[in-house]
């Protein structure tokens, strides 16, 4: 289980790496703007509430604490000629979030996400789409998987809105599947809904 999960991680940090050294010297100017847009486009602090009817009764319930790391993926799509107006990024996104209901423990998550955008992203007004997996690890022990290492997919809508130049409110509601794809029995599964708020800082 480990050395998938070692083998995993290391195949996304490889892309991540591998999508920042995509970008050639085409000039001074060009140099400057592609620096800029390689690095860290946003940051997003979200929290909010997420539950989910076991299988077996009960209730499992988490107050998710969140952090998304937004970097911009046009760099990279204008060399293929595809240059949207709207918001195309991809999101690191660690996690931490206290289970209070079936019992006490904590999930620690990681993602990695595709945010697409559906407004142009001059909108003071930006709703989108956003979908990936992830790594996660609870500190207990449940009935219903068979380690406390798992995998996630998560599928979610949102939306931000810009009170200030930089600064946004964001509202957002998700789908959560964790198992541990058959590594180990029982792999039931756990269908988790998520509505988040947050807000949302642009570089």
């Amino acid at each position: 289980m480990q050395r998938n999960l070692v083998k995993m991680f290391s195949l996304l940090l490889g892309l991540v790496l591998f999508t920042g050294l995509c970008w050639a010297d085409e000039g001074v100017t060009e140099v400057k703007e592609e620096a800029q847009s390689k690095s860290l486009a946003a940051i997003e602090f979200l929290s909010g509430y997420s539950k989910a009817n076991l299988k077996r009764g009960g209730n499992y319930t988490t107050v998710p604490i969140i952090v998304d790391f937004d970097f911009d993926l046009k760099p990279l799509t204008k060399k293929i000629g595809f240059n949207p107006p709207m918001l195309l990024q991809f999101l690191v996104e660690p996690s931490i979030s206290p289970v209070i209901e079936k019992n006490a423990n904590v999930e620690l998550g990681l993602g990695f996400i595709l945010k697409v955008g559906l407004l142009p992203e001059t909108s003071k007004f930006q709703p989108y789409i956003k979908a990936g997996p992830g790594l996660l690890y609870t500190t207990q022990h449940t009935q219903l998987q068979g380690t406390q290492f798992n995998f996630f997919e998560y599928a979610g809508i949102g939306a931000h809105y810009f009170f200030t130049k930089n600064t946004a409110f964001t509202i957002e509601g998700r789908y959560r599947h964790v198992s541990n794809c058959g590594i180990k029995d029982p792999n039931t599964g756990i269908n988790s809904y998520f509505g988040l708020l947050g807000v949302a800082y642009q570089f």
